[in-house]
């Protein structure tokens, strides 16, 4: 199943894609389940199938979709986990021993179709394409051997990065990661039903219509079952949790000279089995402060 958070008619809804439209799940699976995070702590997928084949309440065209956890408590992402990405920074350094890891806020994540935004602090937004897990059974101090048993499903990611602002900090790149509307993530959840393993799913990045980066979760240093496991160890995780899983090599700060994005660019990012993440980018307006 496809599963969607969208806002509709003022107000933000959750639903299962069907065909060219969307069965709202809003109000329909009992009280307390007013999102998809909801759903999934209620361990509601099973009574979601069983509405799956209503008649669609909106067509995909006329929705705003939201990523599809708008506000899981936890998005824990990866660096450096494509093996030729350790390469890539030529220092000599052996593969690392255990994943890099870094938190985003659900701010800095718009949905598909909606404007990846450049900040008026930098002029160096980049692309980073990557597969998001989401979690749906929690858990902590997770075997690796019953570690896929905790994925609700995948959705796609643009673990958009602010270059220079990654930089700032000695041992963080949490504010270059962390400006609001600077990623995305959609277009929607695809349940693990729908994939047979995940050890040999492909990434695929474009600009404009030119690929940028293209790989295979083959190549990962750490599995989605380590990184499952070895998150696990520390915080407990919860189902909608997040954890994007890593992009691979060709972002846009590898080129010489360097290829950030710019107004009027748009970024796709696919995943077959899930469907292709689409945002165009546009400069920040300026927003008063709170």
């Amino acid at each position: 199943m496809k599963l969607v958070s969208f806002r509709a008619r003022g107000g933000d809804r959750f639903g299962v894609v069907a065909g060219d439209g969307i069965v709202d799940l809003s109000g329909r699976l009992g009280e307390g389940i007013a999102t998809l995070r909801d759903a999934l702590q209620a361990d509601a997928l099973p009574r979601i199938r069983a509405l799956a084949g209503a008649a669609p309440d909106y067509a995909l065209a006329d929705v705003a979709l939201l990523p599809p956890i708008p506000h899981p408590e936890k998005i824990i992402c990866v660096g450096v986990n494509y093996g030729k990405r350790n390469e890539e920074y030529k220092d000599g350094s052996a593969p690392p021993a255990y994943p890099s890891v870094f938190p985003r806020f659900p701010g800095s994540f718009v949905g598909h179709g909606q404007a990846l935004v450049r900040p008026l602090e930098s002029e160096q937004l980049d692309y980073e394409g990557e597969i998001a897990i989401v979690i749906g059974k929690g858990g902590r101090r997770i075997a690796e051997a019953d570690a896929e048993s905790h994925i609700a499903g995948l959705t796609c990611a643009n673990e958009g990065t602010v270059r220079d602002w990654v930089r700032h900090g000695k041992f963080n790149v949490t504010q270059g990661k962390n400006f609001d509307a600077s990623g995305s993530m959609g277009p929607w959840l695809v349940t693990a039903d729908e994939f047979d393993g995940y050890d040999a799913l492909t990434v695929t990045t474009r600009v404009n219509g030119e690929v940028r980066q293209h790989d295979t979760t083959a190549n990962l240093m750490f599995s989605f079952r380590h990184l499952i496991h070895y998150i696990s160890l520390w915080t407990t995780l919860r189902p909608g949790d997040v954890i994007s899983t890593g992009t691979p090599v060709g972002a846009g700060v590898r080129f010489d000279p360097p290829r950030f994005l710019r107004p009027g660019d748009r970024v796709e990012v696919e995943v077959p089995g899930i469907g292709v993440l689409s945002n165009i980018v546009a400069d920040d307006r300026g927003a008063a402060s709170c």
